[in-house]
């Protein structure tokens, strides 16, 4: 059975939640955390880039000893290192961790003073009163914490777009070699590009007698089969993930993509469009009367109701219909439209390659530029540079430039703000960059006012090109900080500078909202890899996918200019 990548991070994660509840080393603890991040970030499965004889250790956060566990687990498929850990914390334990506001340390206390080892002897602290007495609880912790368990078993599981990917696409590929079947697609909010995902819905269209439906159900990472027809099944995965298939008719095949893509704001407002008509759409196709007049493609379900095509991405019941009565949908981004990447670290910070191996990698993927914006010298966990540093790699840059006829390294870094505001390095320095990126990386919970008088601060710089992941949220690890993002977005506007769509799978920072708002303001946007390593740049066609849900055209990107416009664009940041 194949090993995923999301395999392994969920090993580590375990193992970091368990030490850390051993109060081990702390730096420990974040080393598999910082690689679990990074293995969810990678665009290739880890049992494949073995296979093919990748250095592992060449990977961000990725040492000899995490290389070697990795290695264990896609052989044998645990970790000895885990079973140990296992025997020295009770097993129950890792349920309290399920518990929003309940990490590792406060699961410490918990056991350590109230010998509390399941949720339901949480239950019965936390209605006793018991939890409010404990250091770092208090009342309102308590009442989290009861409302938290009540609510944990209707609270339906989510994966990331990217992790969701990395198991749909093997299995699109699976089903389309299955005899007689002629298309596979996977639909749902998949296919709208969400964030996350809770479910893969998949509609095939097949022969009568394809067996597609029985080698659905005995596809080998399917662990449970909840139910299985003659034209729908339901299974789960083995990572939890739940999969419908249903077998389409051809002559249907467009009304049911579409009626499972959009979501049901959508489908309500399309449905309206064809009473008015006097019409009826269901996922069998358009029908007057009892007779079905189209339904095989999608084109031809907005046609019938008057309304070009809508792209996936946009069928969100919001704003996409009136858009298209009007004429007025946009012509989204896509991939090819990016010439290049403005957020790109090298092994001088935390990256895991050098500057040469990013940009041949770069440029190997059809792009014509790179930004390298390693960290600043205040982020030491992440080494940052100190001013010595970055002049020896601006000088490196240069020389590196001149191997290259087709292709330009730019000079840049990613700036901390510092909590007052201020940036990392003196105006004198910044001077020098091509591109000046800043980022917040600490006191994520300063107030509301706080943070974003900090940001608006850090926005006036001088020499500032944009802001880099602006809300500084981890999807499904932490929220993003308490900002005012219209302000943010409006001084971004009135400053003349740029803001980030950081691609990192776990972050999608812009969301699609303030990638709205930024289009409608006139700040451009810089869709970014942030990549640590040359499969980083993979994540781009993650970060594509939320700016067309932001509506985001080729004008509205940035880095889809050609080097000589974009110049222009950068120096025109400069006050």
């Amino acid at each position: 059975m194949p090993i995923h990548n999301e395999d392994i991070a969920v090993i580590f994660d375990e193992m970091a939640d368990l030490l850390d509840i051993e109060n081990a080393n702390p730096f420990r603890v974040r080393a598999y955390r910082n690689a679990a991040r990074t293995i969810r970030g990678l665009g290739h499965e880890l049992e494949q880039m073995l296979a093919n004889g990748t250095d592992l250790t060449t990977l961000q956060g990725i040492g000899t000893s995490l290389a070697a566990k990795i290695e264990e687990i896609i052989a044998s498929g645990h970790a000895e290192a885990l079973d140990k850990l296992h025997k020295e914390v009770p097993a129950s334990l890792e349920d309290l961790l399920h518990i929003p506001g309940l990490g590792p340390k406060r699961v410490r206390v918990l056991y350590q003073d109230l010998n509390i080892k399941t949720l339901k002897q949480l239950q019965h602290a936390a209605s006793s009163g018991q939890l409010r007495k404990l250091p770092g609880f208090g009342a309102k912790t308590e009442q989290r914490i009861l409302e938290s368990i009540k609510s944990q078993r209707s609270q339906d599981k989510r994966f990331l777009h990217h992790t969701a990917h990395l198991y749909a696409d093997p299995l699109v590929t699976y089903l389309e070699a299955v005899p007689g079947v002629k298309q596979v697609v996977v639909a749902g909010s998949y296919r709208r590009g969400q964030e996350t995902v809770g479910d893969l819905d998949i509609l095939v269209s097949a022969k009568d007698d394809s067996p597609v439906m029985q080698q659905f159900v005995d596809y080998d990472e399917v662990t449970e089969v909840i139910s299985k027809g003659s034209t729908r099944a339901t299974v789960f995965l083995r990572n939890g993930l739940q999969v419908d298939l249903r077998v389409v008719e051809l002559q249907s095949f467009g009304a049911a993509l579409h009626y499972f893509t959009g979501n049901k704001a959508h489908n309500i407002k399309i449905r309206k469009l064809a009473q008015q008509r006097g019409l009826k759409i269901n996922e069998y196709g358009v029908f007057r009367g009892d007779k079905r007049i189209s339904g095989k493609t999608e084109e031809s379900i907005f046609k019938a109701v008057g309304l070009p095509y809508i792209q996936a991405e946009l069928r969100n019941g919001d704003q996409e219909i009136k858009a298209a009565q009007q004429h007025k949908l946009p012509e989204l981004i896509t991939y090819g439209d990016l010439k290049g990447d403005l957020h790109v670290h090298s092994k001088a910070s935390d990256g895991h390659a050098s500057i040469e191996e990013m940009a041949r990698s770069a440029r190997k993927l059809g792009l014509k530029y790179i930004a390298i914006t390693d960290h600043s010298q205040s982020l030491k966990v992440a080494h940052g540079l100190d001013e010595a540093r970055l002049h020896k790699q601006l000088e490196a840059i240069d020389r590196l430039n001149a191997k290259f006829s087709d292709f330009k390294i730019l000079k840049g870094s990613e700036v901390d703000i510092l909590e007052d505001g201020r940036l990392d390095y003196h105006d004198s320095i910044l001077s020098q960059l091509d591109i000046v990126i800043v980022a917040v990386h600490s006191k994520f919970h300063l107030s509301r006012a706080r943070q974003t008088t900090r940001i608006l601060r850090a926005i006036e710089s001088k020499y500032i090109t944009m802001l880099a992941h602006p809300s500084g949220r981890l999807l499904g690890e932490r929220s993003a900080y308490d900002v005012d993002m219209s302000r943010v977005i409006t001084a971004a506007s009135e400053r003349g500078c740029y803001l980030e769509l950081n691609s990192q799978p776990q972050r999608l920072d812009l969301n699609d909202t303030y990638c709205q708002q930024a289009k409608q303001q006139g700040v451009l946007v810089s869709i970014n890899s942030d990549a640590h390593g040359p499969a980083d740049f993979d994540n781009l066609a993650g970060g594509i996918h939320q700016a067309r849900r932001g509506w985001l055209e080729k004008r509205d990107v940035l880095n889809s200019r050609p080097l000589g416009q974009l110049i222009k664009l950068l120096n025109a940041t400069r006050c």
